[in-house]
Parts: structure tokens; sequence; C-alpha cells
């Protein structure tokens, strides 16, 4: 018998593939790293595939495997229908183009994503290679390239993004509000036992991600039963928003192997906490932490102040960009530390803003009220564009604190403002604007408009991270 492997695809050690992935890392240089990776690609038999990742307007994971020696063929031309994906192309203008950037390259855990594979992101263009006004990947890096060439500043986030861990596959698809989801973990912050349900995915998700290349600093169970958190370092903003959405898919292919399901929906169950994305962000220039001043008022410059109170002015308008979902508006309960009072302080978590306590290298801003549910790509592209480039209302000043507002209590006070807001039409443009708002209008009738005091069906089933065609079209 012929006991001769029939397959020779590329398998490697977590070891090596964190050496790789912070190697990738170190060439930030886009034509050095296209340079350098296609040599890689082209020299290396054993892999057999390169799959290229994009995001739609909601913020849902995209992926296309194409067969390695294809996509070095055809690295000019990798095109797909714009008209399937959620706020793309239009029927009669499906065809949109894919230009990977090639500094995302991620070496992945066979265990995981499977043996001989490698991972890109790619920006979306239309037929004529003019960037997509719908691919908020391609406009965050774009400003951030602008805002780094005008005016010197480079931005940099870290995201603590919150998720359940529910027994069974598929948990949210076969969601049934007369059972609700079912926790595998009774324990609390902090607590979980060595080797119980909720710490092996930890420890399996948090392996996993630090071979990619993130850089872990801490993980643990969170405050409500069988809820999770596992952070990584700070990092540029596009780089963050990548990890984010890589994050939330290694944590689901985890917990499905295990048998159970991890979900990031805001509020899965009522009368525990929910799960936020809370968004430490933070400004430099030639290299220096912008937003620290030791003389100013909880040791925040007035720079950083300025964002704070430009963000707090626009709250409103920008909540439907961080809390796009239901389910979302569910999670902004105030009796569950929810972050919905249009404040900031260095203490109370129920403000929207917090400063957490920090020195020169790491003093940042906390935008506590984003949803993990919510488009990392569109939510920092609101949030960074108003905190640098708006202007606060003439009547106000750098230390003059809004009067306390409350965020919307339902998405559809959300999108009434939204709808209403010429500056949402300014930072998104017109077209932009409405395709996400009619997705958003959309899954709004599909639900009630009152919240209830109960998890409903259709704010699971019809959420933008779980539903398909199939389930959509049940209404």
């Amino acid at each position: 018998m012929n006991t001769t492997p029939l397959k020779n695809f590329l398998e490697l050690t977590y070891e090596e593939l964190e050496e790789m992935n912070t190697k990738a890392r170190s060439i930030t240089d886009p034509a050095k790293a296209e340079a350098a990776h296609i040599k890689y690609l082209s020299g290396e038999a054993r892999i057999k595939a390169v799959t290229v990742c994009f995001s739609d307007i909601e913020g849902r994971l995209h992926m296309l495997d194409y067969n390695k020696q294809f996509f070095l063929d055809s690295l000019n031309n990798l095109t797909f229908d714009g008209s399937s994906i959620r706020g793309f192309s239009e029927l009669h203008e499906s065809d949109l183009r894919l230009v990977v950037d090639w500094t995302s390259i991620t070496f992945l855990p066979s265990d995981i994503f499977g043996p001989g594979k490698v991972l890109v992101f790619a920006n979306i263009c239309g037929r004529d290679l003019i960037p997509y006004e719908s691919d908020f990947r391609g406009r965050l890096q774009a400003y951030t390239h602008d805002i780094k060439k005008s005016k010197g500043l480079e931005a940099f986030m870290a995201p603590e993004i919150e998720g359940f861990l529910m027994a069974g596959v598929d948990a949210e698809q076969s969601f049934d509000k007369k059972v609700g989801f079912t926790l595998v973990s009774t324990g609390g912050y902090y607590h979980s036992l060595p080797l119980d349900d909720l710490r092996i995915f930890i420890d399996r998700t948090a392996e996993a991600i630090g071979a990619m290349g993130f850089k872990n600093e801490k993980d643990h169970a969170e405050v409500a039963p069988s809820q999770f958190e596992i952070n990584f370092s700070y990092t540029d903003v596009v780089r963050a928003c990548d990890q984010i959405l890589l994050y939330k898919l290694v944590c689901r292919q985890v917990a499905e192997q295990l048998g159970m399901t991890a979900t990031f929906l805001p509020k899965p169950q009522q009368n525990i906490n929910g799960c936020g994305m809370h968004t430490n962000i933070s400004l430099a220039k030639n290299g220096k932490n912008i937003f620290h001043d030791k003389n100013g008022e909880e040791g925040l410059s007035k720079v950083g102040w300025e964002f704070i109170n430009k963000i707090l002015n626009r709250a409103p308008e920008l909540c439907l960009l961080i809390n796009s979902s239901v389910n979302a508006y569910r999670r902004l309960d105030p009796n569950f530390e929810a972050p919905n009072q249009i404040k900031v302080s260095a203490n109370d978590r129920g403000s929207m803003i917090r400063i957490p306590l920090a020195n020169e290298r790491t003093a940042r801003i906390e935008v506590r009220s984003v949803a993990p549910d919510s488009n990392p790509y569109l939510a920092l592209f609101g949030l960074l564009k108003t905190g640098i480039d708006d202007a606060l209302p003439k009547d106000d000043k750098s230390d003059k604190r809004p009067r306390l507002r409350f965020l919307p209590g339902t998405i559809n006070d959300s999108i009434r403002l939204f709808k209403a807001s010429d500056y949402m039409t300014e930072l998104l443009g017109e077209s932009a604007k409405g395709k996400y708002v009619d997705w958003k209008v959309e899954v709004a009738h599909r639900n009630p408009r009152e919240l209830g005091t109960s998890v409903k069906d259709a704010e699971v089933l019809y959420h933008h991270e779980v539903t398909n065609q199939y389930l959509w079209n049940q209404f």
C-alpha cells in the first residue's frame, strides 16, 4: 500500500507563522511589500490559494479563494459581481475590481483556514480603477494617507471587542425567541475555570490570532456569563480594522470547531450586560502622541479635547454608523453600564467617551458606544474625519462640555436623524449615504418599532452578520 502523502500543501507551526507575519508587518511600503510577497508566492510551490478579503458597506466580511497561479497572472484584472454585495453596484453596472493591498498579507494557521493558504485584503474600484465610493476600507485608507501628507498626522486605534459564546453550531441562524440562546458558562468578570468551554475557546482563539501577527495583550471572561474579550495592541487604523474582521472570523471558526457559536450581537440576551467594541483612538505627529498634555485636564491636550467635542457635537448623527443594527439599541440600556450618555468622563462608564488613565505614550480617548457589529472602516472613517476636520459651533469652546443628551433609543430614531443630516451627506457622499441607510431601513421594517423586553427573532435572523439570501427572503 502506498503511504506517500498525496498533497504537499504548506502547514507551519504557530511559532513559524508568528515570525513570518511579524516580518511581513514590518514592510509598510506598498511597492516593497508587493515585490517581496509576489516573489515569495511565486517561489513557494506549497501555497495553493490566496484568499482575498473585502468588506461590504455594512461591514460583513467577504472572501474569495483564488488559485495561486491564476491570482498572480490576473493581478491587474481581479473582478467580481458587485451587484450581489450589499451597498455596492447596481445590476446594470455590476463589474467591480479588486485592488490588492500587499501590506495586509497574512500567513494563516492551517488548523483554522486549511493548509496552503495566505490572505490579503483588497480595496474596491470601478471598471475605470477609480476607488469605489461604497468601499470604506479604501476610503479610510485614502483618508489616512491624506492627513499624513497634508497635516503630518497618523491615526492609531486599538479595539476592545466583546462577544458571547453560545451552545450549539449556527445558534444565530436557528434562533427562536421562545428559547433564546444557551450560555456555555455561568462565570463572570475575569472568572472561568482553566479548562472550561469558555477558557478553551479563548485560549485557542488567542493562540491563532497571535500566530497571525496580532500582538496580543490580554484575554479574559467578561462581566456577563459566557462573555469574552481578547485584546490586541495599538496599530494604524486600517490594519486595526482588518484585524477586527479577522478576529471575529477566527472566533467563529474556533467556536464551530468546538461545537459552539461565537456571536457579536450587541445584546443577544436580556437582563445581562451587552457587548461593545470600545474603540481607543489617538493621533500622532512626528512620532509624538498629540493627545497628551501632562498639564491638560485629565492629561489630555487641547487637540484631544477638540476631537472629543466634535464627536459629541455630531453624536446623534453619527450614531447609525457606530450602532448599525436593531439589536445594537437594545445594548444602550442604562441599567447595564450602557454608554448612551453624550458626554465625556474619566470614570463614568455610562459616558459615550471615556478618558483612560494614561501617560505620554498611551494617552487616548475611548469611544465606548461603538457596537461590535458595526462596519469598523465606516465607523472609524466617521469618527476620525469628524474629530479632525469638522468645525465646532461658533459659540463652542474647546473646554466647554455640551449639556447632557442621550443617544437615540431605537434604530428608527437613529435613521431619522441620519437621513435628515446634511453633515452625513457631506461626510459620506449622497450615494453612499443613501445605499447605507436603505439597508438600515429594510432591516428596521422587518422588526417591531419598539424593542420591547425580549430579543425578537427578526433582530437576530435579519441581522447583517447572520442573515443570508434565503433568510432574507423568508419575510
